[in-house]
C-alpha cells in the first residue's frame, strides 16, 4: 500500500447518547506512543492512557482480543508475535486537527481482492460441533467468525473513504502505527464512559453506556421489504434470545465496576438500521464506583461479550478452538479518550487491518441453539456487503438515447441515479447532471476516434447516439456519447449455461460501472445478441444489457424484482403502460414460451428468439 502523508489518526464516532456532541477530527505527529507487546503491559498501558487524559492530552488508540488474558487469566486467546503486532496501541496527542478537507486522490487505483479462508463444508462441521456443545451445556452461545485475506494496491486513506461511504455513522477510525494500518467503520459501541466530579471537584464516580449488537436481518430492495424484514427480527425467538443473553452478560460484566442498585437496561430489541443490514441493539447503562480508572473499565467487560458469547470464558474456550488463527484488532476495540478521561470504544467489528500489501477483516455472528445454517451463513455474506462495496471504486451509470437533441426518459433515468446514489452515498446535483448532458447534446461536441464510425463523415449524419452518463461518487457528473446503432430484430439470445448467483448483489439493483458479474455471462458467440440469465431457483432474471419479457399462457410477463434484476426505465414503461405484467418465469416453462422480446430504454422493444 502506498504511505499515508496524512494524519496519523482519524476519528469520526458519532455521539452515542444521542446529542450533538459527535467527534470528528484528526490527528498527527503524536507526542509519543503508549505499547503494550505483552500481557502484563496492557494495564499499565491503560493507567498511563488514563492520566495522560487526565493531564488535558488526547489518547487514541486499540485493544488487541488477544489482550484478554490481561485482564482475566481464564480468558483463552490464540498466542501472536506481540514483537511486531502489539497488544495494545495508543497514540498521545496535545490537540486535535480539523477533518481533511480530501483523504485521498488515487481512488480509481485503489482495491482490495477479498478471498475467503473457511468455505461452506468447513462452515456447516463448525456449526455441527457447536450445536453439540450447545447441547452438551457447554455454553448458551458462541460468537463463531473467519478472516478474510486481501491483496491491496493503492492507499488506505481511499480505502477508509469507501468504507465509510459503505458504512456511515457509528464509531470510524483510521490508525497508522507505522507498521499496519487499521480501518474500522464498526457500527457497535463497546462503552461511552464519562469520570464525573462533585461541585469541589472531588471524584464522585461516573456515568457508563454499553450497547451490545446482537440480531441482524439483510436490507431489503424497498420500504415495504425493509419494514417487513425488521418486523421478522423483531419477532424472532433466536434473535430476540440472542440479544437478551448478551445484554445479561454485559449486566453482570457491568455490575463489577457499578455502584450498587446502579445498573439499568432503559433500551432493549431497538433497531439499527444500516446501508446492508438492519441490527438489533439494547442499551446497559451504570454508575461506576468512585475510583474507577479506564483499566478497571476493560478489566470489567473486555473483551465484549457480544463477540464473545455466554458464558464468556467458556465461550472464548470454544472460539479458540473452533477459530484457527488469531482475531487481532478484530472483535478488539477502538477508542478514544478526550482530555478529562471521557472514554469512547467501538466493538471492533467491520474492521480492516492491512500491514503491507496483506489485508485482514473478520466476519462472523452469534450461535445459539436454534441457529440454521442456511440462515447463518446468508447473514454473514450479508454483513460483509459493505465491504465488498468498497473493495474498488466505481461509478454509478445510465444508459441514455438522444435523438434530435433530446433525451428520451431522461427524467426516468435521472430518478434511478438519484436513487442508486442515496442508496450508495453519492452526492446527486440534478442541475450539474443536466448541464453535463446539455453539453453533450451540442451538435458541436468533439467526439474521439473510437466513438466514431469509419462510414460516417460527420456528427450531422447520426440519426440517434448512446450516451453513457457517470456519477462519481463525490457527486461529480461525466458523460460521453456514441454512435447508436440498433440491430435487427429478432435478435438471439442464449440461455446461460449456469445460475446467475449475483441475482442479489446491489450492484445487479442497481445500475453501475462495476459490471464484472454481468461481463461473466457475456456472449461469445457474435450472432448471440445477449444471454439470458435465471437466479439458482431456476427462476428467469434479466439479460446481462437489459430486461426480458416473455409471452407465456397468452399474455406478456416479466420477472418480479425479487427475483434479482435491475428495475429497467423501459421496463418500468412497459409495465406502466401495461404492456406486460410481473410473473415468476422458471427455465422449466422455456418450452411453453410463445415469443421473446429484449427491452431497455436505449433500444426500447426488440423481438427476440432464444437459441
Amino acid at each position: 500500500m502506498t504511505p499515508s502523508t496524512l494524519p496519523t489518526v482519524l476519528i469520526d464516532f458519532c455521539d452515542p447518547h444521542g446529542a450533538d456532541a459527535a467527534v470528528r477530527c484528526a490527528f498527527s505527529a503524536p507526542l509519543h506512543t503508549l505499547v503494550a507487546h505483552t500481557l502484563d503491559q496492557v494495564k499499565p498501558v491503560l493507567d498511563a492512557v488514563h492520566a495522560a487524559a487526565r493531564q488535558g492530552q488526547w489518547c487514541v488508540g486499540y485493544v488487541r482480543y488477544e489482550a484478554a488474558p490481561a485482564f482475566d487469566a481464564a480468558f483463552t486467546v490464540h498466542q501472536t508475535d506481540t514483537a511486531n503486532v502489539p497488544l495494545a496501541w495508543f497514540g498521545v496527542f496535545a490537540q486535535s486537527q480539523p477533518w481533511p478537507d480530501q483523504l485521498a486522490a488515487n481512488d480509481a487505483q485503489t482495491q482490495v481482492k477479498w478471498q475467503p479462508t473457511l468455505d461452506r463444508a468447513e462452515f456447516d462441521a463448525a456449526m455441527a460441533r457447536i450445536h453439540s456443545d450447545i447441547s452438551a451445556g457447554s455454553y448458551y452461545q458462541v460468537n463463531y467468525t473467519t478472516l478474510l485475506q486481501g491483496a491491496c494496491t493503492g492507499d488506505p486513506l481511499a480505502l477508509f473513504a469507501r468504507l465509510q461511504r459503505a458504512q456511515p455513522g457509528g464509531y470510524a477510525a483510521f490508525m497508522d502505527t507505522g507498521s499496519e494500518q487499521v480501518l474500522s467503520v464498526s457500527p457497535e459501541l463497546f462503552f461511552d464512559w464519562q469520570p464525573e466530579a462533585d461541585r469541589s471537584g472531588k471524584e464522585s464516580g461516573g456515568r457508563l453506556l454499553t450497547r451490545p449488537m446482537k440480531g441482524t436481518a439483510p436490507r431489503g430492495a424497498n420500504a415495504a421489504q425493509d419494514e417487513a424484514l425488521v418486523q421478522a427480527m423483531c419477532a424472532s425467538p433466536k434473535e430476540r434470545a440472542e440479544n437478551v443473553m448478551i445484554v445479561d452478560l454485559l449486566r453482570n460484566d457491568v455490575s463489577r465496576i457499578a455502584q450498587p442498585n446502579s445498573v439499568k437496561v432503559p433500551r432493549l430489541f431497538t433497531v439499527q438500521t444500516l446501508p446492508t443490514v438492519h441490527q438489533m441493539v439494547s442499551d446497559v447503562t451504570a454508575r461506576t464506583r468512585v475510583g474507577t480508572t479506564l483499566a478497571d473499565v476493560f478489566g470489567a467487560l473486555f473483551p465484549c461479550g457480544s463477540i464473545t458469547g455466554a458464558p464468556k470464558v467458556q465461550a472464548m474456550r470454544a472460539i479458540k478452538a473452533l477459530e484457527p488463527r488469531a482475531r487481532g484488532v478484530y472483535c478488539g476495540a477502538i477508542g478514544l479518550v478526550r482530555p478529562g478521561g471521557h472514554a469512547t470504544f467501538n466493538v471492533a467489528i467491520r474492521t480492516v487491518a492491512l500491514r503491507g500489501t496483506q489485508a485482514h477483516c473478520g466476519v462472523g455472528s452469534g450461535i445459539t441453539a436454534d441457529a440454521k445454517l442456511d440462515a447463518e451463513w446468508q447473514e454473514w455474506q450479508h454483513k460483509r456487503i459493505y465491504l465488498e462495496r468498497a473493495s474498488e471504486a466505481f461509478e454509478l451509470l445510465e444508459t441514455l438515447r438522444l435523438e434530435q437533441g433530446n433525451y428520451l426518459n431522461l427524467v426516468a433515468h435521472l430518478a434511478r441515479m438519484e436513487t442508486a446514489a442515496r442508496h450508495f452515498g453519492y452526492g446527486f446535483d440534478e442541475a450539474q447532471i443536466r448541464a453535463t448532458l446539455q453539453t453533450l447534446a451540442q451538435p458541436t461536441t468533439k467526439l474521439s476516434a473510437a466513438q466514431c464510425s469509419a462510414q460516417l463523415n460527420s456528427a450531422s449524419d447520426v440519426a440517434a447516439w448512446r450516451v453513457r452518463l457517470l456519477l462519481a461518487a463525490n457527486g461529480q457528473a461525466s458523460a460521453e456519447k456514441f454512435i447508436f446503432n440498433q440491430p435487427l430484430a429478432p435478435v438471439c439470445l442464449a440461455l446461460a449455461a449456469t445460475p446467475f448467483e449475483a441475482f442479489n448483489s446491489e450492484f445487479t439493483r442497481f445500475k453501475t460501472t462495476r459490471r464484472a458479474h454481468y461481463d461473466a455471462f457475456a456472449p461469445s458467440d457474435p450472432t448471440v445478441f445477449d444471454t439470458l440469465l435465471y437466479n439458482p431457483s431456476g427462476e428467469l432474471t434479466e439479460c446481462t444489457r437489459g430486461n426480458i419479457a416473455c409471452l407465456l399462457d397468452g399474455r406478456w410477463v416479466t420477472p418480479p424484482l425479487q427475483c434479482g434484476l435491475l428495475g429497467g426505465v423501459g421496463r418500468q414503461i412497459a409495465l406502466t403502460e401495461g404492456r406486460v405484467a410481473e410473473a415468476v418465469v422458471r427455465v422449466a416453462d422455456l418450452p411453453r414460451v410463445q415469443a421473446f422480446a429484449f427491452v431497455n430504454s436505449l433500444r426500447g422493444w426488440l423481438d427476440a428468439k432464444l437459441v
